[in-house]
């Protein structure tokens, strides 16, 4: 069993929310707001301001970046191991992963590792796949295609190479965070709160160090991205050119987020879910709605033909959903018309009429293209939720896996113990009740009129609450109550919320209301609570957690698991290359990463097939 022990020596090397909030933005910070820039104002006072703020957020990342490393090479002493057992600490699934980088670079050639993963018969014994279409290992391809092309083989090895490109996502999630609490609060010291939050919740944000082929790993960092982008596109008055730059970064991050991640449709209809409330309560454009959906099905169907059209994507909910919401939504003209209750009731019919159709359209895309390959995503749901039968054996595999429970307790402790959950949830309820005070105030204004009334309206709304700032609120809340519903979804949404809590510290909407309340309010007063507090609270956090840290990089552990090395060493010792191994999923990476033999099942379950044949083995041993 694999364990990690105290080191004993060196054995060697081996190779705004009203006009008042707005007319109190103005201080140190927002006067400097990137988009000053972008609107033209190259001032010195700007570009420098700028500039501190992005310097902050590149040193903020690759701290982050170097953390994990550090704590990866203390936790295994990495760089003293033998390879063997590098490859051994590649957990689970992850081992099956960076088992296709090392093919790739012990092929011939570029073209012949292609076609060796195209027509694999390594992976699934007596069956020839597609590795291409079926697992989401184009990640491993491009890095070892980078390897064989840059000069760099003589003094980084390829296993720090592929490891070091991981732990630098990591640096680029922290930036992307970083920018968005900037986006949203005006202020770069938000997103250095952010960047220190997330490095301070660690084992709540992110579990790179340990698991690091993980696909989402690797997807993460493009879905923070692609919020910082859509946060930046839904902000007013942004220039026709700013607009297209924006939708084609969105389209490039939802790309790369579905490439390297099975699980993209599910984020992805959650991410749909959040866009059509939005449109549902007026806070979208009819073009801004559109356009989202539309960078979310081009990123798939981009995916879909890299993938060798795989039927998996065309039968996810998330296209099925698109394509109804937006169906529906040009058949009905006048849905937001007529009174407060008159929409509220229109708005359930068309709500009801979009989720029909929507699940018809699935049904029949899955029965058209003999779509299996996620049904047990949806078992899983059904169990979890006492909405189906508990004993399934694919749900149960799953509902075992402490990571497929619901969200522990102590997790909000370990948050609250960085003074990160108390601003967030004071954030999330002020900032809901604004929007459903401004939801109800948009459904009830009267439609129609002259152009000026129109042009009001939407400056209007604008100003009482901004598109950019509801869309992030209901990111989170919905996010958030995934990773209630599912412990292993918390990722995703502890991140966003490290960039909510600082919105929420370094915004004014907070305070100006407290202010208000007080009968204290003024824009000198604003101006220092805003760079008061979160400079009082990050030097709170070092005076707490930075001995912590310390102590926690000192602490120095190696691998240690004889046994699996053991195996390892027997199995490519004493066995046939033709040889076939049966056995647990977790075991069976592992054989296939260290010794190259032939499998029976793995660990990547998004097959029917595959599926079957691990209940069988299950039944055998």
């Amino acid at each position: 069993m694999t364990a990690l022990r105290q080191r004993k020596g060196s054995r060697g090397k081996e190779p705004p929310l009203g006009a008042e909030f707005q007319s109190q933005q103005s201080n140190c910070c927002t006067n400097h707001h990137p988009e000053k820039i972008l609107h033209g104002d190259w001032s010195w006072g700007a570009i420098i301001w700028t500039s501190v703020g992005w310097s902050v957020s590149v040193g903020l990342g690759l701290l982050c970046c170097i953390y994990m490393a550090t704590l990866h090479e203390n936790d295994l002493w990495f760089s003293n191991i033998k390879e063997v057992e590098r490859e051994i600490s590649f957990r689970t699934e992850c081992g099956l992963y960076y088992s296709y980088f090392k093919q790739m670079l012990q092929a011939p050639s570029i073209q012949e590792g292609l076609s060796d993963l195209i027509h694999d018969n390594l992976t699934e014994s007596k069956r020839t796949i597609n590795l291409l279409q079926r697992m989401n290992i184009y990640q491993e391809v491009f890095l070892s295609i980078l390897y064989r092309l840059l000069p760099i083989q003589s003094y980084l090895e390829p296993v720090y190479f592929y490891i070091y490109t991981v732990f630098s996502l990591q640096a680029v999630y922290v930036i992307a965070l970083y920018l968005t609490a900037w986006l949203l609060s005006g202020s770069w010291l938000a997103g250095t709160l952010t960047g220190v939050w997330y490095i301070l919740n660690r084992v709540d944000t992110t579990r790179v160090e340990f698991t690091i082929s993980l696909r989402e790993n690797w997807s993460l960092p493009f879905l923070a991205l692609q919020v910082t982008a859509i946060t930046c596109y839904l902000r007013p008055q942004l220039t026709t050119l700013q607009q297209k730059v924006m939708v084609w970064l969105m389209y490039v991050t939802t790309f790369c987020f579905c490439l390297t991640w099975q699980f993209n449709q599910f984020i992805l209809l959650v991410q749909a879910l959040v866009i059509y409330t939005l449109d549902c309560v007026d806070f979208l454009t009819t073009t801004q709605v559109t356009t989202l959906y539309l960078v979310q099905v081009s990123g798939l169907l981009s995916v879909w033909l890299l993938q060798f059209c795989n039927s998996m994507i065309l039968g996810s909910l998330v296209l099925s959903f698109i394509v109804a919401a937006l169906f529906i939504r040009h058949f009905q003209s006048g849905l937001k018309t007529g009174s407060l209750l008159v929409r509220l009731g229109k708005l359930l019919l068309h709500s009801a009429a979009v989720f029909l159709l929507t699940f018809t359209i699935n049904y029949l895309a899955k029965k058209a293209l003999q779509l299996r390959s996620d049904e047990h995503i949806f078992k899983f749901i059904k169990s979890k939720f006492a909405l189906g039968p508990t004993r399934d054996f694919d749900a149960s595999l799953y509902l075992c896996e402490e990571a497929f429970g619901v969200l522990p307790l102590d997790t909000l402790e370990r948050l609250a113990g960085t003074l990160l959950l108390y601003p967030y949830i004071l954030t999330l309820l002020l900032l809901s009740g604004l929007l459903a005070g401004a939801a109800l105030q948009n459904m009830s204004r009267p439609k129609g009129g002259s152009a000026e009334e129109k042009k009001g309206v939407v400056e209007g709304r604008l100003v009482a609450f901004r598109p950019d700032v509801a869309y992030n609120l209901l990111h989170t809340l919905f996010y958030g109550l995934l990773a209630f519903s599912t412990m292993r979804m918390k990722y995703i949404w502890t991140g966003h919320m490290c960039a909510v809590a600082a919105y929420g510290v370094c915004g004014t909407e907070l305070w100006t209301l407290l202010l208000n309340t007080l009968r204290c309010n003024s824009k000198v007063l604003l101006r220092l609570v805003r760079y008061a507090v979160p400079l009082a609270m990050i030097g709170c956090l070092y005076y707490k957690f930075w001995p912590k840290l310390m102590e926690e990089l000192s602490e120095l552990r190696e691998f240690y698991d004889p046994d699996t090395v053991e195996l390892m060493t027997w199995i490519s010792t004493k066995t046939p290359k033709q040889a076939v191994f049966a056995g647990s999923m977790q075991l069976l990476a592992g054989i296939k990463l260290c010794t190259g033999r032939v499998l029976t099942n793995h660990p990547h379950y998004e097959d029917k097939d595959l599926r079957e044949r691990t209940r069988q083995n299950f039944v055998m041993l």
